[in-house]
This record gives C-alpha cells, sequence and structure tokens, in this order.
C-alpha cells in the first residue's frame, strides 16, 4: 500500500487530538472516514464534534461521516458499523482510539472510574474490532490499530494507576492476541503508543490550568502520531502485525530522522510518556 486514496477507517472517538489527526492523515489521501464518538453537541470545554470533524475531513480532501456512538454499548457499536456498510461499502482499517484516564491510586479510585475506563479501553476495543472483522475479512489490506502502550511489565508503571494502566494493557493485549489469531486472514493487528506527551486536551486536563502553559511547552504536537499511525497503515498487512509502535521510532524507521517539526515549541525537550522505555517500539517497516 502506497496511501489510503478510496479506503473506508473507522475509526473511534475521534473528534478531537490523536484520533483527529490520525483521520486527517488519512483524508488527505482521499480516505473515507467514519467518526464513531459520542460529542454530536458542543462540549462547553473541549472543541470539535463528530459534525465539525467530519467537515474538516472533507475540506482536508477525504469523504467522511460521524456517528453518535457510545462504544460501551453494543447496540450502538452495531449499528454505526452497519451505517458505515451502507455508506461506504466497506471497512478497510479499523482504528480503536476512544479511551478514558483517571490517574487515581487504588485507595482513589472510584469503582464507576474503574468500570469507566475498562469498558471503553480493554470491552470497547475488543468489541469494536469484533464487529468489524468480518467485513476487514474482504479488505484487500485490512489494519486494526489500538492506540495502546507496549506491554511493558515493570512496576513502576503499575504503582501510580493500577486501575488505568490494567485498562490501557488490556488494548494492548487485544494486539498481542488478535494479530495472532488474524494472520490467517491476511488481518494486520497492530498498536501505537506516543514516546512523549501529546499537546492534547487530555493532555491539558491533566496537567491543570496552572501546569499547562509549562507543560505544554514540553508537548509534542499529534500530527506526529497522524503520520506514524499513516506509515503503519499502509504497510502489508500481511507482513506487519503484532507490532507495538511507538511514534517517533515509527518515524524514523520510515527514513525521517529530523521530528523538530512536531515540536509545540522550538527546542523544547519534550517530556517522556507513561509505559515507555528507552528502545521501546523498534521496528522493522516493509
Amino acid at each position: 500500500m502506497k496511501n489510503l486514496s478510496g479506503k473506508t477507517l473507522f475509526i473511534t472517538g475521534a473528534t478531537r487530538g490523536i484520533g483527529f489527526e490520525i483521520a486527517r492523515r488519512a483524508a488527505k489521501d482521499g480516505a473515507n472516514i467514519v467518526i464513531a464518538a459520542k460529542t454530536d453537541m458542543p462540549h462547553p470545554t473541549l472543541p470539535g464534534t463528530i459534525h465539525t470533524a467530519a467537515e474538516e475531513l472533507k475540506e482536508a480532501g477525504g469523504d467522511a461521516i460521524g456517528i453518535k456512538t457510545d462504544i460501551r454499548f453494543e447496540d450502538q457499536v452495531n449499528a454505526a458499523v452497519e451505517q458505515t456498510i451502507k455508506t461506504f461499502g466497506g471497512i478497510d482499517i479499523c482504528v480503536n482510539n476512544a479511551s478514558a484516564i483517571n490517574l487515581s491510586s487504588t485507595l482513589h479510585t472510584e469503582m464507576k472510574r474503574y468500570d469507566l475506563m475498562h469498558n471503553i479501553n480493554t470491552r470497547g476495543t475488543f468489541m469494536v474490532s469484533k464487529t468489524c472483522i468480518p467485513h476487514l475479512k474482504k479488505s484487500e489490506n485490512p489494519h486494526i490499530l489500538n492506540l495502546g502502550p507496549p506491554l511493558n511489565m515493570a512496576s513502576k508503571w503499575f504503582k501510580p494507576h493500577v486501575a488505568y494502566t490494567m485498562a490501557k494493557y488490556g488494548m494492548s493485549m487485544c494486539t498481542l492476541g488478535m494479530s495472532e489469531e488474524l494472520k490467517t486472514h491476511g488481518i494486520a493487528v497492530n498498536s501505537l503508543w506516543p514516546r512523549t506527551m501529546i499537546d492534547t486536551s487530555a493532555v491539558r486536563n491533566i496537567l491543570g490550568a496552572t501546569l499547562a502553559d509549562k507543560g505544554l511547552s514540553q508537548c509534542r504536537k499529534p500530527e506526529i502520531m497522524g503520520d506514524a499511525a499513516y506509515i503503519i497503515l499502509t504497510q502489508d498487512s500481511k507482513k506487519f502485525t503484532g507490532n507495538m509502535c511507538v511514534d517517533d521510532s515509527t518515524i524514523i524507521a520510515s527514513g525521517k530522522t529530523n521530528l523538530d517539526e512536531y515540536l509545540a515549541t522550538p527546542d523544547a525537550k519534550p517530556l517522556e510518556d507513561f509505559f515507555v522505555d528507552d528502545g521501546d517500539g523498534e521496528i522493522e517497516l516493509f
């Protein structure tokens, strides 16, 4: 695969941030994009809806629709996939981007927060993938991409927020298992994770207003994730599967070594993200 022209991507939670940048990069090739997310009305503090995202993707060169979908509910996922098939005739790529985050210790994690993270991150990724697989089997170069980290089992990544780590690692375990399960069908299943903090609304909320300016000056732009995802999704699905990719390593493997354009602030040193140690995410592209 050299580009994504005419391909149909089903992307969860992509009204803004990383998911939207993955969608926009594909739209530049003329891809069809389905934004399956909950935000159909303007949020008081967060930018973007499924409708504004779809319009921006059309302006970028693709075709796009927004489908209001809460991936915790099977009937809504089924309906969104059915509408995708009716609109675009198939699904070539499934991107599991939707995620919930709560960085609390065990005693401070309310069970409703635990349930939310596991229902969206792990269960949602499993269910959306499961629902898309029958259609992906019909594609020439089918991919599932999960926005999950490398399965780094060091205790330091569990100690501060056990519930969140478990929920995110669940997404990567879907990659680990499904990549082997679906090899005979030629469906690639890979994960992608940022090595550094990314300038998104979620990061702004985590940092808080007092730290946002300083913290965001040490982030990379979400475009780095869009470009890394594009590289993965244009690989041969029969050869490139089961990888726990990291954004900068993926781009460097493609031959691009200067990543300065992705800095949110010129000459800043980006803050390291969770779950990634030196050497994680090294891959070989085909």
